[in-house]
């Protein structure tokens, strides 16, 4: 080997060799760990088989890229709060890969198997879509030498359509259609990034495409250019033998006024109208649902009720303020309600939990990092164990069934089949007369889920 050559990869080693979260291990599982003990697991025990699968089949836990190793505790008040010792702040490559190297000591230590990014996060944009595809190739080298080091897998990739100026009228619906074909090259490279690193999903998270006034928008053209846009991406997916699930996540507002993606069901019922569900699952938010006014755990509910519940960005908000504040969910009876959900669809797989969420602007050093990633892992693990207890108590069930017991026969049963008409109806009223008050015992409801949370 030549003198420069051994320069060379004695500065690789070196860079390989480098520490950079020194003084935290690998974090263990401490189930009688104290209250102060928290750069441990006390509830999440990968290997621990609950209801025929392990927790770490159930729960699948993924890091998110922007936030973790991009995020610098912006709001839209103020200016970054935080600083990470290896990131220098340039969008060199250099730079992203040692922030790349960064991320998978992180995930090696918390003990992840997941992670998921943007293109954009990842590598920087170029002069044109020639060098920033250029960029990603060189990067994603490297993300896959990383992911064999460390046996981490991509639950999923998504492309940046909403961040430069030329989406600022939408991607996918922009009133412009050069823009509209340059968000499809962007895809394109995206859905093949997503088959070398082997990502298990692709997600779609429409950041701009909806209106701020109905004034200037023909809201059927763009939906329906969306739905092209879908197809497209379809037909490149086969094309190419991708194999991941193409997801979106609703969101109902925020960058836009209105996005198209409101909810679980809009998107339900866009891809029914377009024919798409059978390519499409969705990816669900609940910081983005509580935004639109619903539950924490009401898209997940919905979107499994319909079959179509894909994956999770597990997060929460701060509904007294009104606005995506991307939190770690820490909330136990949260997570019961959405594991209950995930239990009784048998699983989440190919998706998983991503925590979509960032430290807060005030959480500076290294440790509050894991902290807060340990934290949201024994809130799903603990809201994996209640669900668990609850499903297989069956006192719910029971009485969900016996509330709805005037459907297994008579002229209940021949509504819930389908089968009934008006006029039998209106004869099974004058025989019957007026309905019997039912009370709906919300309260005993709660206080049954309370017993096992």
């Amino acid at each position: 080997m030549s003198s420069p050559a051994r320069k060379r990869a004695k500065k690789q080693a070196d860079v390989d060799e480098v520490e950079f979260f020194k003084g935290i291990s690998k974090v263990p599982y401490k189930p009688d760990a104290g209250p102060s003990d928290v750069l441990c697991y006390k509830h999440y025990n990968p290997a621990e088989v609950i209801h025929g699968k392990t927790m770490a089949d159930w729960l699948r836990f993924s890091v998110c890229y922007w936030h973790t190793f991009r995020g610098v505790g912006l709001d839209p008040f103020g200016g970054p709060t935080i600083t990470r010792h290896w990131d220098d702040g340039s969008e060199s490559i250099e730079n992203a890969k040692r922030r790349l190297r960064a991320a998978f000591e992180f995930l090696s230590k918390l003990g992840v198997k997941y992670w998921t990014f943007h293109d954009r996060d990842l590598a920087p944009e170029g002069a044109d879509l020639e060098e920033t595809n250029r960029n990603l190739d060189e990067i994603t080298d490297l993300a896959k030498e990383l992911m064999e080091k460390h046996g981490i897998k991509l639950l999923w990739n998504t492309c940046n359509l909403f961040a430069h100026p030329r989406f600022m009228n939408g991607a996918a619906t922009n009133p412009d259609a050069h823009v509209v074909a340059y968000a499809a090259a962007q895809v394109k490279k995206g859905l093949e990034i997503g088959k070398k690193l082997g990502a298990e999903n692709f997600v779609f998270w429409g950041g701009r495409e909806g209106f701020q006034s109905l004034l200037n928008t023909d809201v059927l053209a763009e939906l329906t250019h969306a739905a092209n846009f879908f197809k497209m991406a379809v037909d490149y997916k086969e094309k190419i033998g991708f194999q991941g699930q193409l997801l979106i996540e609703p969101k109902p507002k925020e960058p836009t006024r209105h996005q198209y993606d409101y909810d679980a069901m809009t998107v339900v019922g866009f891809l029914k109208h377009f024919g798409l569900s059978d390519h499409f699952k969705i990816n669900v938010e609940p910081n983005h649902t509580m935004l639109a006014g619903h539950s924490y755990e009401h898209d997940v509910v919905m979107a499994s009720k319909f079959g179509m519940l894909g994956s999770v960005d597990s997060n929460t908000g701060s509904p007294d303020l009104g606005w995506d504040t991307d939190q770690f969910p820490m909330d136990v009876k949260n997570a019961t309600l959405v594991m209950k959900a995930v239990i009784e669809q048998d699983g989440i797989a190919p998706g998983g939990l991503n925590f979509d969420a960032k430290v807060r602007r005030e959480s500076t050093c290294l440790e509050d990092m894991f902290i807060a990633h340990i934290g949201a892992m024994d809130t799903f693990a603990r809201g994996l164990r209640a669900a668990v207890k609850l499903i297989e108590g069956g006192v719910m069930k029971m009485m969900i069934a016996d509330r709805y017991s005037s459907f297994k026969n008579g002229i209940g049963a021949k509504i819930a089949k389908g089968n009934a008409t008006f006029e039998e109806c209106e004869e099974y009223i004058k025989k019957a007369g007026e309905p019997k008050q039912i009370s709906g015992q919300q309260e005993k409801y709660e206080c049954v889920l309370n017993h096992y949370v």
